[in-house]
């Protein structure tokens, strides 16, 4: 750090936001005095441990360099500060164009706990953070028009490449988003490229050298961690996806590791529309838990209700390796794994565990060149493997544990293609 980088001190309980925040003894009371603050490459913004942010909330656009990113971080003893944002910090998201069906929202006010918009180089950790719409007098949680909600939202829009994004070890839970809507920025942690304004003078909007690890996502609606759906969705049709797209539209170095996700209304770890994106040593417990007839109860024209836990989406030569599912909840997919739609998926020393939806699926006709090898999988229940009309997938060296009773190609969720060689499966 050099002498021109400022570390910026918060403290709830001992500051002031008449201080000048330099110190610890002159610290901020409140996150309102950071985002009046014109952040610059190399500052720090450090919230005092013990902290409570109530009502609270971050939003940052300003960037750091590769050499001098800016941190936000904690300081001090006891518990990790939180920001406790109960529906506060709110934005408009607006995906500039439909998705990639019209029965997806695709613009809509969304509360953040933390928002970086167009913002890069920037390192958030040690923080603890809630989102809950319990304080939202009259809202019903199921309800078809609720408010979007996320722990931490990370945008691109119009400064073409966002580079050097870095959350790790946050606690982020009871964020209560809407679960109908998949693509907004909505739940734990959500990155999405939004469309410029003027593309042809800014570049195209996404993202780069982005790593999420050790955070605990809990209880939070409706994804869990998703990297990054985009705006250039349309860039990325057809099965065969050539790198050539990917470093024009899509997004480059995204790694997603030790993490531990639990409880999540829908989907539990994804990545989307990236190039050779690098997934392992995560754990989703219990995800897709919102998507039944209790509470995915008025989705009105909506689609999506389905979800399962870690997955790539239109991805080519993405790498998951080393991560455990486990209870899985039951939907039209409710599986460990997901070969959806993407080029060359591996899928490679997994684990999965009593999966309502089974194992893995090789999701429809453009979901090619995929393999699933030296996988085990324990008791996954409904169907072990989900071939959905894939025209190839290869299972090699994996082991199936089966329960008596369970097919191993789950009922309707079959007419592809795959190959088996040297699988072992296990009656128990």
């Amino acid at each position: 750090m050099t002498d021109l980088c400022r570390k910026y001190y918060v403290d709830s309980i001992n500051g002031s936001d008449t201080n000048d925040g330099l110190s610890e003894n002159s610290a901020f009371a409140s996150l309102f005095a950071i985002n009046r603050l014109a952040l610059k490459p190399g500052d720090h913004i450090l919230l005092a441990c013990g902290s409570v942010f109530e009502k609270q909330f971050l939003q940052i656009r300003d960037s750091g360099t590769k050499q001098m990113p800016i941190v936000i971080g904690s300081y001090g003893c006891g518990e990790d500060p939180l920001i406790k944002t109960d529906g506060q910090g709110i934005w408009y998201q607006d995906y500039g164009k439909e998705l990639d069906s019209p029965t997806h929202v695709y613009h809509g006010y969304v509360s953040s706990a933390v928002l970086l918009f167009d913002a890069e180089y920037i390192i958030i950790q040690d923080i603890e953070i809630t989102n809950s719409a319990d304080k939202v007098i009259g809202e019903n949680y199921s309800q078809a028009d609720k408010m979007e909600r996320t722990g931490v939202a990370v945008v691109a829009k119009e400064k073409g490449l966002r580079c050097g994004i870095t959350l790790r070890n946050l606690k982020i839970h009871d964020v209560h988003g809407n679960v109908y809507d998949k693509h907004m920025n909505n739940g734990g942690i959500y990155m999405t490229a939004l469309q410029p304004a003027e593309e042809a003078m800014t570049g195209v909007a996404r993202f780069s050298d982005i790593l999420v690890e050790g955070c605990y996502v809990y209880r939070v609606s409706r994804w869990g961690i998703a990297v990054g759906y985009s705006y250039a969705h349309e860039k990325f049709a057809g099965a065969e996806l050539d790198k050539k797209r990917f470093l024009k539209y899509g997004h480059e170095n995204i790694v997603i590791r030790d993490n531990y996700v639990k409880m999540a209304g829908g989907d539990g770890i994804t990545v989307m529309y990236a190039l050779r994106p690098f997934v392992e040593h995560n754990m989703t417990d219990s995800v897709a838990c919102e998507i039944n007839d209790r509470i995915y109860c008025n989705p009105g024209n909506r689609g999506g209700k389905v979800a399962a836990a870690i997955w790539p989406w239109k991805c080519k030569d993405a790498l998951f390796c080393y991560n455990e599912v486990a209870d899985t909840r039951l939907n039209q997919d409710g599986m460990a794994y997901d070969a959806d739609s993407g080029d060359g998926t591996v899928y490679e020393y997994n684990y999965s565990r009593q999966n309502e939806g089974g194992c893995v699926m090789f999701c429809m006709q453009e979901a090619i060149h995929n393999t699933f090898r030296n996988n085990v999988s324990y008791d996954d229940l409904g169907g072990t493997i989900s071939p959905s009309e894939n025209p190839d997938a290869l299972l090699t060296d994996n082991i199936f544990y089966v329960r008596k009773g369970v097919p191993f190609v789950r009922k309707n969720m079959d007419g592809g293609n795959f190959t088996e060689e040297n699988n072992q499966i296990i009656q128990l």
